[in-house]
């Protein structure tokens, strides 16, 4: 019961010493920074500006709604291709079960973005006013 007690506290004093070392580092790189970081202080020092461009006008601008909703779209089939990922690493022990549930899975995402396709959602172009003789 003793050498059990001894290891165990051996675990935590490892566990404690190693957080301790992160901490010390962290505090360490940070300070370091600050002595030897730039100091200048200045008007174009406090500009914002995004990949080195000045940014101009407001930043409460407003964005069409088609910004998020291709956002959106991107997110559902990044995560199928997370769930595809996993299915492909163990397609050999899920069988044939696993293959109609993939394809399933493959075929209601096909449906939506054949959906999303037919009502426009993935239409960035402005669309082109009709002239009377186009048909």
């Amino acid at each position: 019961m003793h050498q059990n007690a001894t290891a165990l506290i051996a675990q935590y004093w490892a566990m404690g010493l190693f957080v301790l070392g992160v901490i010390a580092l962290c505090v360490f790189m940070i300070g370091v920074a600050s002595l030897l970081g730039g100091q200048s202080r200045g008007r174009s020092k406090l500009l914002p500006f995004e990949s080195g461009v000045v940014g101009a006008g407001s930043a409460r601008q407003r964005f069409s709604v088609k910004f998020y909703l291709v956002a959106m779209l991107f997110v559902i089939f990044d995560i199928e291709a997370v769930f595809l990922f996993g299915w492909a690493v163990a397609v050999r022990e899920v069988g044939w079960t696993g293959f109609w549930g993939a394809a399933v899975f493959i075929f209601i995402l096909l449906a939506g973005l054949i959906y999303d396709s037919r009502v426009g959602a993935l239409d960035w172009a402005p669309q082109r006013k009709r002239r009377a003789g186009d048909t």
